[in-house]
């Protein structure tokens, strides 16, 4: 009898594939025929303790198992399982037997060990690859699938593929030839004496799970002393293990922890269909697609199995695919489209499958502070994109607010702000994306060192984030949060940091930067119920240092310092009128003073003078004549093209309806911008260009309107300028009556009532 076949009768060496239904089907058959008194399978020996978990009630795949370094969390591997695993499925028959099962792959300790120690690796070979060349396959993926995952298994001799497998790597793997770098040598050094373990306990039918590239390894018989010099002395990291929820898309996803399963749902779907699987995926399909309001019928169905069976005839495959079904479903049930495709890809060839793990699988204290409250808030954890609208006028809601903005402070994103779906601007309102990825549980781990709930966490967090930011500005988002976040305890040492940076730092563009925040967070604390009243100190304190060093600060700024420093004046100016109630609040007048300063001063920068021109206007402080006269001034045949283009610029970034409802302003603009050299016009035109870009096109298509109809100068009378009659046009007028008619409240048995209302008022009046 061949060395190899002595040696299956006490070992049983089923080489699989990872995360592959044939071969879970494969393996299922084997064990059923084999009946083996102890299964070894590929797996951190670490994890023996948890093996029991996998046949309790509320453990559904796929999960994965969760290793970690204890003093370094975010030094962490997982091991993927989904319910066509041949691992899986090997676990779950030795539980269900009462047989003894355990890992036998190199220790996880030892693996992140070897991270310190960045040993290279030789490149090795791929396997399947070599395998499916020699059979003249040039895709290696669709050889494996049509080999191994779409056949069934010959309940006559179940062992016999693995045989063949092993035959066929061991061609791959000739004696003597050495695995690809030291490390795969050693795995396969301990998976040896785990074997060997076995022997010696008095295991007379051992099943061994691996890898099939393993198998003429373990097959093999080194001496002991061979295996034990490879394995002696390695270093050891303290590690912990756990079992988490894992999801299908993240089985597909090549890079990070996946598993490189292009399409795990149709893999899950080749598991679970004994038969007519092609029949039952196209039904799946066809009830998704109606499900999106596509028209999809019976005969839809059996037209798109036929032509998948067709394909696969043609293409010399035993079953129809993943290949041959999808080009049949885009012929017969998308039209040929790829945009329904793409939703059946998403849905069920990926699939949104999250698993489950029970309740007693060991977790960090914090960890199970944040699953109390996900169940208590009605949070579930889902891997898809999920919306949430949360009024904060409502106690649920604002739980969840301040669960979320906790996670944040910790580094957990679980949710993201989004943009509301209502368009609602109120402070009490509050749309957030969530969407719980695995790596989470790595996070969940990591902020553990911060406490044992989710509130002593963020509160720890906190502190040392206040205690260690570099700059004012990460101070005062971190005070933004700690009131966003709810949390007390955190809040005087982040104010006290605040106070502490805000005395210290002397640029006034860092002050400028520092102070929305600070009257956000008031809004929010406001609307939270919060304390805030250090916070309103600290942000008028800052207001005010800001109107005294921003004149200077202003002084003889390049462009890229005035465009800087332009975007500050406008968010300062929107956190001032916030911070005070009137425009006689002391406060508000010291700011008017400022903008006033740099709106006059000849050494500021044109585009900073023209925006604080445009401040003052709209808020009162200077009314259209001024602002023309300030505009006449600065477009004077004296002042330098660039620079009055940059005071354009300022003064318009507040929007081109000004133009439109005063032509006073644009025949100013017009007549300089007619009188610039052509020299210096290519100077100016970039500005320019990007000023009125930035009008809407409705904005730009009036103003064009105005200036091709012509402009007079601002001292023009108006009763001369276009648009601008001594009298009322009867015609245009009448279009209005009615709409004035109804906006007034008035019966149209009074003909007289809206003439009387425009003959009561100038001609400019009722235009504007």
């Amino acid at each position: 009898m061949p060395t190899t076949q002595r040696r299956v009768e006490d070992v049983a060496l089923l080489g699989v594939r990872h995360h592959g239904p044939g071969s879970a089907r494969a393996v299922a058959a084997a064990l059923a025929q084999y009946r083996p008194d102890t299964v070894l399978i590929e797996g951190p020996p670490e994890a023996d303790a948890l093996l029991e978990l996998a046949a309790h009630q509320d453990m559904v795949p796929p999960v994965a198992l969760l290793a970690h370094v204890v003093d370094d969390p975010a030094r962490a591997a997982f091991w993927p399982f989904a319910a066509f695993s041949p691992e899986w499925v090997a676990l779950r028959h030795a539980l269900d037997h009462g047989v003894p099962v355990r890992f036998i792959d190199l220790p996880a300790a030892h693996g992140f060990a070897r991270e310190r120690e960045e040993e290279p690796e030789a490149p090795g070979i791929d396997p399947i690859g070599e395998l499916a060349r020699a059979a003249g396959h040039d895709d290696p993926e669709q050889w494996w699938d049509d080999a191994v995952e779409h056949r069934s298994a010959d309940d006559a001799d179940a062992l016999g593929p693995f045989r063949g497998i092993a035959e066929a790597m061991a061609e791959l793997r000739p004696p003597g030839s050495e695995p690809s770098g030291a490390h795969e040598a050693r795995r396969e050094a301990f998976m040896r004496r785990q074997i060997r373990a076995a022997r010696r306990a008095g295991h007379q039918r051992i099943a061994v799970v691996c890898g099939a590239w393993h198998v003429p390894a373990l097959a093999a018989r080194p001496p002991v002393a061979a295996d034990d010099a490879l394995l002696k002395g390695l270093p050891k990291a303290k590690v912990e293990l756990t079992w988490v929820p894992w999801t299908h898309r993240r089985l597909s996803q090549h890079t990070g922890y996946g598993a490189g399963i292009a399409s795990p749902g149709w893999y899950q779907h080749l598991f679970e269909s004994t038969d007519r699987g092609t029949v039952r995926w196209m039904t799946k399909v066809a009830a998704l697609l109606r499900a999106e309001d596509h028209s999809v019928s019976s005969a839809h169905v059996i037209e798109a199995v036929r032509l998948a069976e067709t394909l696969a005839a043609m293409r010399g495959r035993p079953l129809p695919g993943l290949a041959e079904s999808t080009d049949a479903v885009r012929a017969v049930m998308c039209e040929g489209s790829d945009v329904p495709l793409a939703l059946v890809q998403d849905l069920m060839v990926v699939g949104d499958r999250m698993g489950q793990v029970p309740d007693e699988a060991p977790t960090v204290p914090l960890q199970r502070d944040l699953t109390r409250l996900q169940r208590s808030l009605r949070l579930k954890p889902e891997p898809g994109e999920r919306d949430l609208d949360l009024d904060l006028r409502k106690d649920t809601d604002a739980a969840r607010s301040r669960l979320l903005h906790r996670l944040s402070l910790l580094d957990i994103p679980w949710g993201r702000a989004a943009a509301s779906r209502t368009g609602s601007t109120g402070t009490f309102r509050e749309s957030w994306r969530l969407v719980w990825e695995p790596e989470l549980a790595i996070k969940v781990a990591e902020a553990g060192i911060w406490g044992t709930t989710v509130e002593s966490a963020a509160t720890g967090r906190a502190r040392d984030l206040a205690a260690h930011s570099g700059s004012l500005g990460e101070v005062t988002a971190l005070a933004e949060g700690c009131l966003l976040a709810d949390l007390p305890d955190a809040l005087p040492t982040v104010l006290q940091a605040l106070a502490d940076r805000a005395a210290l730092d002397a640029d006034v563009a860092h002050l400028a930067e520092a102070l929305p925040a600070l009257v956000r967070s008031l809004r929010y604390g406001d609307v939270r119920g919060t304390d805030a009243t250090a916070l309103r100190e600290l942000a008028e304190g800052l207001a005010v240092r800001i109107c005294i060093g921003l004149p200077p600060a202003c002084n003889s700024l390049d462009a890229e310092g005035a465009g800087a420093m332009a975007g500050h004046l406008g968010s300062t100016h929107a956190a001032v009128a916030l911070l005070t109630d009137s425009d006689a609040d002391d406060l508000r007048r010291r700011w008017s003073a400022t903008l006033r300063t740099l709106a006059e001063r000849d050494t500021i920068a044109g585009l900073l003078r023209g925006r604080a021109a445009r401040l003052l206007l709209d808020d009162n402080q200077w009314d259209a004549a001024e602002a023309a006269r300030q505009m006449r001034l600065t477009l004077s045949p004296v002042t330098p093209p660039a620079e009055a283009a940059g005071w354009i610029e300022g003064f318009l970034a507040g929007g081109g309806m000004l133009l439109v409802h005063d032509t006073r302003l644009l025949g100013l603009v017009d007549d300089w911008l007619t009188s610039v050299p052509d020299a210096a016009f290519p100077d100016v035109l970039p500005l320019l260009r990007r000023t009125f870009s930035g009008f809407e096109p409705g904005v730009r298509r009036t103003i064009a309107d105005r200036i091709r109809s012509g402009t007079k100068a601002a001292d023009t009378p108006s009763d001369d300028r276009p648009g601008f009659a001594p009298d009322l046009d009867p015609l245009r007028a009448a279009k209005a009556r009615k709409t004035a008619t109804l906006l007034l409240g008035l019966s149209h048995a009074q003909p007289g009532g809206a003439r009387n209302c425009a003959a009561n008022h100038p001609p400019t009046e009722v235009r504007s």
